[in-house]
């Protein structure tokens, strides 16, 4: 993590000691202790990131520390905050101990989360880094919160355990024999202690839970797996970890076909399961999720069918342990090293997101988990999602990658018109770029091998891949000239021509419109805007569409509909009432702009945006050997 100043840094190498406690769950407070011997004689600085890797936002961690004072030789020591996430010591020779208080309340995988259930946190956003020591070991002590009612807690973490006296280093923790071959452990994790890294960036990527939990094990290419759950819920573990194994070996073998070989010795899945959440975040030896309790795999009895919310967390933790190849070790150069003080901006996010995306589900489907028509049914879904708004045609996935620092990741009202997803059409790039390269070559190089060679020449080395590497990489595997193919998909705004390349593997790509039974069936009717329904039940245009009805009329984001044609309408029925009239229908809407009641005559639009549908055609045996070695592998 670069220093925001620019005043010379003296270097050491000797360890760092941090020490983190729950001090009071119920507010939501972690207390962590750092002690520095050998500071700066002329003022140790520290400093917090402003941002978490994975997560391309400024998030200014350091506006969740409480408090903090510091002492050196058992005295007070004068320290200063000198900007937002920076504090200076006074000079001092002694050793410095820092003691700091952090507010512990976001409930996502990105920051730090605490109560009287469970803890969470990751590492950026709780513990200062002395400026100097970036490469300096850390040590940490992970203690439970003080009470009778916690003495259940257990730790889980990829970091690894630093054993007590008289206990092998191996002994992390203690097995209990699973169904199906898959070690079940009780109460789960390990017991708090002191864990080690081998510099500061090792340390802020382990994210760590702790609370008593659900927790299994499995092996995947000889690596131990573990999953640990938190939060109420009835997972089918057994079939969890049968399911996880199948992901993992079928990505370690995409990378290693001939070793398999995983680049960690040692994988944790910390998943929160919630009432209603879904997001991940990758790690070098782990990841955190957090999903709805639901979409986890039923235990009740003969319950087999993979349910589509199942099917999304499969392809959540698919995505983010894809990861643990492509932009956690495979990684752009704008990221060696992180500077976690600000942007670090990179055009390259359609590709490290974009083609993690296209082959989180097409993994499902090589790996068996899903069946080669409902994974046709996932890849048609995304390209209609990104084919229904506007703003595909007016910022490309280049331009939308280096600005996810203000745009993506800070969505408004007006994004649908103004921006597209790089993880969306990302992934569509990955697709047409596999489906390209197997169609010059006649299925003889793919993107695998692009991947493979991405892995070995940049992943394995360290080297982060320069703006333009990941194009001249995948011309140089497969054998032509594809500038011309990212000039139009990459840097362009054009819509990707996908039916010929679909052709190619024996598939045919058709649109319907929602709500047409039969393609000469009546357009039914569009307003041009989304609705969503307020807590009291008023219907408020959430989004409205370029060139549509709405916006057409007047109506903006943010209006209450209050009635049409003189007839009261809520979240509930204005949707219901719009599908009951035609295109071209005239509408009088009353509307309240914040407090002001307003007019509006609407006429209706047909409806724009259409159903994406992928049909695998009945044809001779090597055309279908050609889909088939594109999806299954």
């Amino acid at each position: 993590m670069n220093s925001p100043h620019t005043a010379p840094i003296r270097r050491h190498t000797s360890a760092i000691h941090y020490r983190i406690q729950p001090i009071h769950p119920a507010a939501h407070l972690y207390e962590v202790t750092l002690t520095l011997a050998k500071p700066d004689a002329g003022g140790q600085r520290f400093t917090l990131p402003a941002w978490i890797p994975g997560s391309y936002m400024i998030r200014e961690f350091a506006r969740h520390i409480v408090s903090l004072v510091a002492t050196a030789g058992g005295q007070p020591l004068a320290v200063t905050k000198t900007d937002k996430a920076t504090w200076e010591c006074a000079p001092t020779t002694e050793t410095i101990t820092l003691r700091y208080q952090v507010y512990a309340w976001d409930l996502s995988v990105r920051a730090a989360h605490l109560d009287e259930t469970h803890g969470f946190f990751n590492g950026s956003s709780v513990f200062l880094l002395p400026l100097g020591r970036e490469s300096a070991p850390c040590e940490l002590e992970i203690a439970a919160p003080a009470g009778e009612r916690y003495r259940d807690w257990r730790v889980a973490t990829a970091m690894p355990r630093k054993a007590p006296a008289g206990e092998p280093a191996s002994a992390r923790l203690s097995t209990a024999t699973g169904l199906e071959g898959a070690p079940v452990l009780e109460p789960g994790g390990m017991p708090f202690g002191t864990f080690v890294a081998s510099c500061y960036d090792e340390l802020i990527d382990h994210p760590v839970e702790m609370g008593s939990f659900t927790h299994a094990s499995f092996e995947a290419c000889g690596v131990t797996h573990h999953v640990a759950i938190t939060g109420r819920h009835r997972a089918d573990m057994p079939r969890l970890c049968a399911d996880l194994k199948k992901i993992c070996e079928t990505q370690i073998r995409l990378f290693e076909p001939e070793t398999a070989t995983a680049p960690m010795t040692e994988y944790w899945f910390l998943v929160m399961a919630v009432g209603d959440g879904y997001g991940g975040l990758e790690h070098r030896a782990s990841t955190a999720l957090i999903c709805n309790r639901d979409d986890l795999p039923s235990a009740a009895p003969g319950e087999r069918k993979i349910s589509h919310g199942y099917r999304r967390f499969l392809g959540l933790a698919s995505h983010e342990y894809f990861h643990t190849w492509n932009v956690k070790r495979i990684k752009p150069a704008a990221f060696v090293p992180y500077d976690l003080t600000q942007e670090n901006y990179t055009r390259q996010l359609w590709f490290f997101e974009g083609f993690t995306s296209y082959y989180d589900d097409l993994v499902l489907a090589r790996c068996g988990l899903v069946e080669p028509l409902s994974y046709l049914e996932l890849v048609a879904e995304n390209i209609g999602r990104v084919s229904a708004h506007a703003g595909r045609l007016k910022q490309s996935v280049s331009d939308s990658s280096f600005d996810a620092w203000v745009k993506y990741y800070r969505q408004d009202e007006n994004a649908p018109n103004a921006i597209v997803s790089y993880y969306q059409k990302g992934a569509m790039v990955g697709l047409a770029l596999d489906l390209t390269i197997r169609r010059h070559s006649a299925g003889a190089t793919t993107l695998d091998d692009v991947m493979r060679t991405l892995w070995v020449e940049f992943g394995k080395t360290g080297r982060g891949v320069p703006e333009g590497g990941l194009e001249a990489i995948a011309s140089k595997v497969a054998g032509f000239d594809l500038a011309p193919f990212f000039a139009q998909a990459v840097h362009g705004t054009a819509d990707l021509d996908l039916a010929p390349l679909f052709d190619s593997v024996a598939i045919e790509m058709q649109w319907k419109v929602p709500g047409q039974a039969r393609p000469d069936d009546p357009v039914p009717p569009s307003l041009g805007a989304k609705i969503a329904t307020e807590a009291n039940g008023d219907a408020r245009l959430s989004q409205v569409f370029d060139g549509g009805a709405a916006q057409a009329a007047g109506l903006s984001a943010g209006d209450i509909v209050i009635a049409v044609d003189g007839l009261r309408v809520t979240g509930a029925t204005l949707e219901r009432r719009i599908k009951g009239h035609a295109v071209g229908d005239r509408l009088a809407l009353a509307v309240f702009r914040r407090d002001e009641l307003m007019q509006f005559e609407v006429t209706l639009q047909a409806m724009g945006a259409q159903v994406c549908s992928l049909l695998m055609r009945d044809v001779p045996i090597d055309a279908k050997a050609r889909r088939n070695a594109w999806i299954l592998g």
